[in-house]
């Protein structure tokens, strides 16, 4: 046999290729998640903001039904639908462009979901547009806006199923305006159609045709609803509308361009684009400011059909998807010193979802045209793109400086005392007398973490320093939102279906 001889290593090279190894090791571990899971979750959630009569296949079982009376003051059904956030209301303005998004992660995304997550996703939507067509079904003359006197129940820490509080239907009545709120819900029936055109026309038909409706009320009686003196105080400061309402306009007449390929809606987002100010370069998207999504939608106009009259649009998606990318020249969006895309204000996974959501799609848009995002000098392929979305998924699922999920149920560490009253407080199964409005506050102000998980919930996450505390009090950071979750539905079926993606 013949010997083999190795020469022999010096100790401190060992060591070091030793610790080389171990952090190779750690990095690996922590970037395998099982996006698949967060998918499935981040979809469940929905199933514990919901309002109404629930289903028997309701799987947060520890809801129950709420809000059975919602419409009875203007004699009229307004129950379903889903609260906003940690409270017992029902903002309009929100619940559509949750509506909107899911249907657009749905749009973009669906193809690549599982099937049972498919599924759920189009029940999710579903709950949310069967609310919606309500809101709009005394149109042309009357929208409703908003179910729940908002500063009562922000006054009481009560379950949804044991509300007392007022359950006022807030109306704009013709010609009063709600430009805001009719356009965003005109964006959530126009997609929401799309979605559904394959698996259930008749349906889609339906949403498409009161989606004409909502915007012939938005843009014919222009005006903000938060400008009306008979509810701006219950709407404000809740969800006021703080950027103007044209860019709502703009972003109903694209869906609706998209829903049904109408050139006089394609007239309208090309001549109206200046004068409503969406010529100006925006970084941000959620619901309030929709521009950074419309210049990305309409952007596949001109991507894939080559409608060089909307070059505006795309132009402005690509300065928006420049200041993501750190390497490019110009100004940049900020990002904490852990990596999560950072906005002034609370709730910032708000901002990490919606943009995440954008860089992928953009992402899509380009790569099926074989092109790249040009950013000055620097060409960036549609694959950087996906790894700065990347990126932020990863930080929101655990790879942050607190080594925690900011998804409630994934992985082992994650927030226990999130700002949510249904999930603080003992479920009706548990405690099945009532618990009224000030008696719910010893659990509000417990340190106990919450009796009921609400898998699936995306808290508002951390602050600017990358710290968090769980804290059920501090709501800009504890609380979860459905227009968290929305775009984060279409985020995480990417990534599921390409786990391997790096």
């Amino acid at each position: 046999m013949k010997l083999h001889y190795y020469p022999r290593l010096p100790l401190s090279l060992l060591i070091f290729l030793f610790l080389v190894f171990l952090i190779s090791v750690a990095m690996s571990t922590s970037s395998q998640h099982d996006y698949s899971d967060a998918l499935s979750k981040s979809i469940l959630f929905f199933e514990g903001q919901r309002s109404g009569y629930l289903p028997n296949d309701q799987r947060m079982t520890w809801r129950r039904n709420s809000g059975l009376s919602d419409g009875w003051t203007h004699n009229t059904d307004l129950t379903g639908g889903y609260y906003d956030a940690g409270d017992n209301v029902k903002f309009n303005f929100p619940m559509a462009f949750t509506t909107t998004m899911l249907a657009w992660s749905v749009i973009e995304f669906g193809e690549i979901m599982p099937s049972p997550d498919l599924r759920n996703s189009l029940v999710a939507l579903r709950w949310s547009s069967n609310y919606l067509l309500k809101s709009v079904s005394q149109l042309p003359n009357r929208i409703f806006v908003q179910v729940g006197d908002p500063v009562a129940d922000h006054n009481c820490w009560e379950r949804p199923e044991d509300m007392d509080t007022p359950r006022t239907a807030y109306a704009v009545n013709a010609p009063n305006p709600a430009s805001e709120v009719a356009g965003e819900i005109t964006a959530a029936l126009s997609a929401a159609s799309i979605a559904f055109r394959s698996s259930d026309p008749g349906y889609s038909q339906t949403l498409l045709q009161n989606a004409v409706k909502a915007f012939q009320f938005a843009d014919m009686y222009r005006g903000a609803y938060s400008s009306n003196d008979d509810i701006k105080n219950d709407v404000c400061p809740f969800y006021c509308d703080f950027n103007g309402f044209q860019d709502e306009l703009l972003w109903g007449a694209a869906w609706l361009r998209k829903a049904t390929g109408d050139e006089s809606y394609l007239n309208y987002i090309e001549s109206n684009r200046e004068p409503f100010g969406a010529s100006e370069n925006v970084d941000e998207f959620g619901w309030d400011n929709k521009v950074g999504g419309l210049n990305v939608l309409v952007s596949k106009e001109v991507i894939g059909g080559n409608m060089y009259n909307l070059e505006a649009y795309k132009a402005s998606a690509e300065s928006f998807m420049c200041s993501l990318v750190p390497e490019s020249p110009g100004q940049h969006v900020e990002y904490t010193p852990g990596g999560l895309l950072y906005k002034p204000g609370g709730s910032q996974l708000q901002h990490a979802t919606t943009i995440s959501f954008l860089l992928l799609v953009y992402a899509q848009y380009l790569s099926r045209s074989s092109l790249s995002l040009n950013c000055g000098s620097l060409a960036v392929p549609p694959d950087h793109l996906r790894r700065l979305a990347k990126k932020q998924v990863d930080y929101i699922l655990g790879e942050n400086p607190m080594g925690l999920s900011y998804m409630v149920g994934y992985g082992e560490r994650y927030p226990r005392r999130i700002h949510h009253r249904g999930s603080s407080l003992p479920s009706i199964v548990d405690h099945p007398g009532a618990i009224g409005c000030k008696d719910g506050t010893v659990y509000f102000n417990s340190t106990e973490p919450n009796p009921n998980v609400l898998i699936g919930a995306v808290v508002g996450g951390p602050g600017e320093d990358d710290k968090y505390d769980d804290d059920r009090s501090d709501f800009r950071k504890s609380e979860p939102t459905t227009y968290i979750n929305a775009p984060f539905v279409g985020v995480l079926a990417y990534f599921a279906a390409n786990p391997g993606f790096s």
